[in-house]
This record gives C-alpha cells, structure tokens and sequence, in this order.
C-alpha cells in the first residue's frame, strides 16, 4: 500500500513539473511574440481572453439568451421552425413571450365576423409569365430561396428537392448552376443565372445559349432568374473557396477544380435598365420560360425608371417577376460592411417597390417575391399584406435540415452537415429524415398564414392588405399600415 501511494505521489509530482514547464514554456512564447499585447503584457493568464471570447458565443445561445434577444434569429423563431418541421404542435400555454411595444412590431386586425370554419381560407395557384412560351403557374405563395449546390452540401441539397416536391412548392438553386441533385426530387426549379453564368457560361464567361436551352429542357425547370444583388452583399460577387471545388462542382459550375472562384460584382453586360430587359427578353425566347431578376433596393429612383421603361417598350418587355431581397438578407459569407450596412430593409423595400410598381400599372404584370428574414408565419404574412405576391426563405428552411446558427458556414465545419463538405459532418445529415422536416416546415408556414388570413376575414392570404395590420409606434400605441405607409396610386385595389 506504501509502495502504491510513494507511485502515486511520484506521478503526481511528474505531472506538476510538467505542467510547470508548460507554464514556463508558453510565458516564453507569449513574451517574445510581437502580434498580440494583451499576451505580450500578461503571459499564459492573456490566453483566457481568447478562450471565453470563443466560449462566449456558445453560452450565450444556450444560457444567457432570453428567447427573443439573440441575432440573427432568436430562440423563438428557431424553435417555431423545428417544432413544425418535427411535425408537432406550435400551441402556447399562459401567453405570448412577444414583446408587443416594440416599435414597428406588426399585429393582425381580426375580423368580427370571420369565415367560419368550413369557409377556410385556403391558396389559390397564381401565373407567372404570360408573355413566355410555357408560363408557370405557381402552387404556394411560400417557396425555397436561392442556396447554391457547393455553398450547401450534396445531402442538404437532396434533402431540400425532395422535400419541396412533397410539399408543392418551387426550390431555387442559387447562382451555383443546376446540379443532379436538384433535380432528384422532382420539384419545380427556378434557375438562377448569377454573375458569373455557372451552369450556363462559355469559358469567358459569357452567356451560352446552347447551355440555356439544355437547362431549360428539363421540364421541372419552370422559370429563370437573374441575380443582380443579394441582401447580404450587394455590389460583390459570391465566393467560393478553392477547397469546395471539387471535380463535381466544377463540371457542373464550369469552372477549373481547386480553383477560388469568384463572381463579378455585376453582369458586365448589363450596364443599364435597358440593356437588363434585352438580356431578359434574350433569355426568355432562348428558354421560353418566364425570366425575373433577384435584386436589392437602395431608393425609389432605379426602379421609376425601370418602370417607365417597360411602360415605353411595352407590358411583353417587363420582367416577369422581381425577387426583392432585404439588406437583412444572409449567406455564408460575406464582408461585415455590407452585410450589415449596404441595402434597405425588406420592411422599408417592400412597401415602396410594390408602390411603384402598382402606381406604373404593372401589379398583374409583374409579380413580387420578397426574402430576406421572413421564416414566420407573421412575417410571411406581413409580406403578403405589404405587396408581395410570393415570399421565399433560405434560412428557415437551413433550421428545417437542422440548422443550429453555429455561424460556421464560410469554415467548412458546420457541425449538421448542411454547408460543409466533409464527408464525416455530411453524415448527421440523413436525407431521408430531413425531406419529411422539409415538407412539414413548408406545410405548416402555409397552414399558419391561411390561419391569420382566416382570423382577418380573407378568403386567400394574397387578399391580406396594409388595411389588415397595425404597426406599433414608439409611444406604444398602434397605427393601421396604410396610414403609416399610404398607397400613391388611386387605382389601386389596396390599402
């Protein structure tokens, strides 16, 4: 027994020194190293610093985080979208948590006399595109917004065209081309030809026509978009790490393996609003299928003199829809400055763009999709009400594949799979179980937004209007949207 506790206290003794050397050690190298005062100042001890800044944010998320307070998306919001997607019950006991004096918070005017029951309010199929050769007529106001195959892995991929097909609604690719992938599922696509043309680019990166056509064979592709600009990032390409580009990503992309590839910050030949809707018209009679663009507002004085000019030219010269994405928009990478300080909010946006447009006479012509942070039922239906005729998501649908705001999107390391192409982090990301998470997100968005049509006395959530929300103001009262944001436009059947 001696001999054991004299062992023990010898190991115990060994394990001091070494880490006392350790110690000595890294005091040294926390001396000697220029890049850092703080260890420079206070070895070993300075450390620390570094070490709760990386802890910080984990235990924010998981202890300190009131549900509504954490960015981008609370804890409310994330748990509204996995209790849908798990396919269980949304129901509150004891009252909302929802700070409801906050100013700009929109709330519901219910009817008196709503339709009953079996008078539900229900989704009406909606064209997009008369003047193409095959126009669309879309399903569900609520559909998957842009997430490109390399951005986010092969599975989340399967995962989102399944589900999509499941649940009837349209899933974008995203600027990174069609890929096999997408087109697994069966669901309707829409194509979106981002600066640098992947999927349908020649080696300069030009517009080839031949590889249009090939894309628009496919009969699940219902529609094109253009990308102009995206809320996170407006005025700069995307970028995609050497390290994702595999040989798969590049045959489909069109680009060199292992290669950065970086977009350009605009399409060089688009250079004017008419330049723009020749490229659309060109498009649209190579693939017969309706043409939009995806863009971002930054004032009223670009989109007045668009609308002028398909006024001059014509309804037929008019993009088919406009994809208005907010400065609050996300993707997995982007420079702070301009994700958090370039682009209007798609709450400011969306009510002036829908002005315009209605004012110039384009309502039934041009259809508006909003995004950017609408994955809530008060959201999407708040977009509805402002002027928009479909509203997309990508985030809400990343918390649906199971999406935990680990914020590793640009690493390669998301821990669910969903943006990371290691093999061994693909795996938690089982297709199969995330289709069905897809569907009954999708399902219960829809389900909700018709619940709020049905309590406000519409028969169809597109009939929601600025007249049917109130906006908290500062001094906490509430004021009807159309008075806080009134119509120009005489003719128009809003407020």
């Amino acid at each position: 027994m001696n001999a054991f506790l004299e062992i023990l206290a010898q190991a115990f003794v060994f394990i001091l020194g070494l880490v006392a050397l350790i110690i000595v050690v890294l005091a040294i190298i926390d001396r000697v190293q220029t890049g850092d005062a703080i260890r420079r100042n206070y070895p070993v001890i300075g450390r620390f610093r570094h070490i709760f800044t990386a802890l910080g944010e984990f235990f924010r998320q998981y202890f300190f985080a009131m549900d509504r307070e954490e960015l981008p998306f609370n804890r409310a919001q994330r748990d509204w979208v996995k209790h849908t997607a798990d396919g269980g019950s949304n129901t509150l006991a004891f009252g909302s948590t929802r700070n409801l004096e906050i100013p700009g918070t929109p709330i519901f005017v219910n009817s008196p006399f709503p339709p009953l029951d079996d008078q539900y309010a229900s989704t009406e199929p909606m064209e997009i595109g008369p003047y193409a050769r095959h126009p669309y007529m879309a399903p569900s106001f609520f559909n998957i917004s842009g997430m490109s195959y390399g951005a986010i892995s092969k599975p989340a991929v399967r995962a989102l065209s399944r589900g999509a097909k499941a649940a009837n609604i349209w899933l974008n690719t995203g600027e990174g081309a069609l890929s096999p992938f997408h087109l697994e599922g069966g669901c309707d696509i829409v194509f979106q030809i981002g600066t640098a043309k992947y999927g349908v680019r020649n080696p300069d990166g030009t517009l080839n026509d031949d590889r249009l056509r090939k894309i628009a064979a496919h009969e699940t592709v219902r529609m094109f978009e253009i990308k102009l600009a995206q809320g996170a990032k407006p005025g700069k390409g995307g970028i995609l790490p050497g390290e994702k580009v595999n040989a798969e990503i590049a045959e489909i992309r069109g680009i060199p393996i292992g290669q950065d590839s970086l977009s350009p910050n605009r399409h060089p030949e688009i250079e004017t609003h008419a330049d723009l809707l020749d490229m659309i018209a060109h498009i649209r009679e190579v693939t017969g299928k309706p043409v939009g663009i995806k863009t971002v507002a930054g004032g009223r004085e670009p989109f007045e003199e668009l609308f002028a000019l398909i006024n001059e030219r014509g309804p037929e010269s008019a993009p088919d829809f406009i994809t208005l994405d907010g400065g609050e928009g996300g993707t997995g990478a982007s420079p702070m400055p301009l994700m958090d300080l370039v682009g209007m909010s798609i709450r400011e946006s969306l009510l002036m763009v829908s002005d315009l447009r209605d004012t110039a006479g384009l309502k039934d012509r041009i259809r508006l999709v909003a995004s950017g942070k609408l994955m809530n039922p008060g959201d999407v239906a708040w977009a509805l009400a402002a002027g928009a005729d479909f509203v997309t998501s990508a985030r809400g649908f990343m918390f649906a594949l199971g999406c935990i705001q680990a914020l590793k999107c640009n690493k390669n390391t998301c821990p669910t799979g969903i943006t990371t192409h290691d093999a061994r982090l693909q795996k938690g990301l089982v297709v199969e179980r995330k289709e069905t998470r897809v569907t009954l997100y999708a399902k219960g968005i829809i389900k909700e937004v018709e619940t709020i049509a049905h309590s406000v006395g519409v028969t169809e959530p597109r009939l929601l209007r600025r007249r049917h929300v109130r906006l908290v103001q500062p001094d906490g009262s509430s004021t009807p949207m159309h008075i806080v944001f009134p119509r120009s436009n005489a003719d128009s059947t809003m407020p």
